[in-house]
């Protein structure tokens, strides 16, 4: 009734490089820009839009947070002015996080400090091949519910 040992490996590995990975990016993070995971994630996904907003339910749905997690988070960003709330006209209910000046300069110093930190701890480890082919899995992983 339990997994089989392969599955077991494959798993509890996935598990396992996901805490770890979690843990020492969330340690580097601090150090270096004094910001958390989810913040530098909110950032990060603010900063690849072309007009640097996004709905905060979208937000929501592209993170691990819920949505009242994500909320939580743009909260604390625009506490430090990393980020502005911005009511959404068509919709009242609806609430947009929109990046600050401050917060994509803030961001572009932790990504470079970051990237630089994701190479040696992760990258490196495997050759272009490898990488094209893990590249593959979180593609599928990511397209299984819309392909239900």
């Amino acid at each position: 009734m339990g997994f089989s040992q392969i599955e077991q490996d494959a798993w509890g590995g996935f598990l396992g490089a996901y805490a770890y990975i979690n843990r020492i990016v969330e340690e580097d993070l601090q150090e270096h820009s004094r910001i958390t995971h989810v913040e530098f994630e909110v950032l990060l996904r603010l900063s690849w839009e072309e007009s640097h907003r996004l709905r905060i339910q979208d937000l929501a749905a592209q993170s691990i947070l819920t949505r009242s997690g994500v909320s939580r988070v743009v909260e604390r960003l625009e506490k430090a002015g990393l980020v502005k709330r911005e009511e959404a006209s068509e919709d009242r209910r609806g609430a947009y996080a929109v990046l600050t000046d401050e917060g994509a300069a803030r961001f572009q110093k932790a990504a470079q400090a970051h990237m630089s930190f994701v190479r040696q701890k992760f990258l490196s480890l495997f050759n272009d091949e490898e990488l094209k082919q893990m590249s593959g899995y979180w593609k599928r992983l990511e397209n299984q519910d819309r392909e239900e």
